[in-house]
């Protein structure tokens, strides 16, 4: 019996000792992209199908997959490499942050995210990307760079989105600086504010997105201003997060809002009041249980009325 648990552990240390050796090199132990010498893994766990063992991407693999490959063999093949150092792969993958998959560029930022060299430092990769924000003529490639930023998850990122909320001309990159801020966590001093004020519906909507990600956003009246904007799914997604952010002040317009036109603004209102549990939307939320066209609004109403 133990001679047959020493044979076992020699077989894990070697495939151990093979496995850190690839890492260190760039390369893996298989032989293929989707193959292995997967020895010592059936020592252990026993006769495993071979397409059941997780392989490690080659250098070799993840530049060609780059170059050529589907959504799907660009995300397998990235993922099944996030511990390989190839710094001669980042060439590769950096374009796929332009890429027009949104799976693509988010699958290409983490991969690039996680290296040690080459991406971080200066004049290389992360720089590069905020300075194609801040100055590239292509809207979609700005935009795309700021999906980036976020995707990196790194401090800087917060200044450049923070700054094409204010000064860039096109709305998608306006939004996708406002959603990037989300991911990243942060308000961008005011950057979210500023696209809760902005012309252009989708910048508000991905402020609103983002401030519901954000855990230290606090500007409650830039919400509330929304409650009586033009665009129905504007109001809609405004009652919402002054429900989920308890806003008692924001109590007499999310009662105005329970009369709006628009049935899914109504229900998020009465919602939102259930969630806030203010004593001064009962009697609204009775009239609305009662008289609203609408089944949904009046289950909604009834259900905030059980919550006050």
């Amino acid at each position: 019996m133990n001679f047959r648990k020493n044979k076992v552990g020699l077989a894990l240390l070697a495939s151990l000792a093979v496995a850190g050796a690839s890492l260190l090199s760039g390369r893996t132990a298989i032989g293929g992209p989707n193959t292995e010498n997967f020895g010592g893994t059936q020592a252990v766990y026993g006769n495993i199908p071979p397409d059941q063992i997780e392989f490690l991407s080659t250098g070799d693999r993840i530049k060609s997959v780059a170059a050529k490959g589907s959504m799907m063999e660009i995300w397998e093949t990235l993922e099944h490499g996030e511990r390989v150092e190839c710094v001669e792969c980042i060439p590769s993958v950096e374009p796929l942050l332009y890429d027009a998959n949104p799976r693509t560029r988010e699958i290409a930022a983490w991969w690039l995210r996680r290296r040690l060299f080459g991406v971080f430092g200066d004049g290389e990769v992360y720089q590069r990307t905020v300075q194609t924000l801040a100055s590239d003529p292509s809207p979609q490639r700005r935009a795309y760079a700021a999906n980036a930023l976020g995707e990196f998850l790194a401090a800087p990122g917060v200044d450049a989105c923070a700054t094409a909320i204010a000064n860039d001309a096109d709305p998608g990159v306006r939004a996708a600086a406002a959603t990037a801020l989300g991911r990243l966590n942060d308000e961008g001093k005011g950057g979210i504010s500023r696209a809760l004020a902005d012309a252009d519906s989708r910048v508000k909507l991905a402020g609103l997105a983002s401030a519901a990600r954000i855990n230290t956003f606090v500007d409650v009246p830039a919400v509330a201003k929304l409650a009586f904007d033009g665009d129905a799914v504007v109001r809609r997604r405004s009652a919402e997060l002054l429900g989920g952010m308890r806003a008692k002040d924001s109590v007499d317009g999310l009662i105005a809002l329970t009369k709006d036109a628009d049935a899914g603004v109504r229900n998020a209102a009465c919602h939102a009041l259930g969630q806030i549990r203010d004593g001064r939307a009962r009697a609204t939320l009775e009239a609305v249980r009662t008289s609203d066209p609408d089944t949904l609004v009046r289950d909604q109403a009834d259900m905030a009325l059980r919550r006050l």
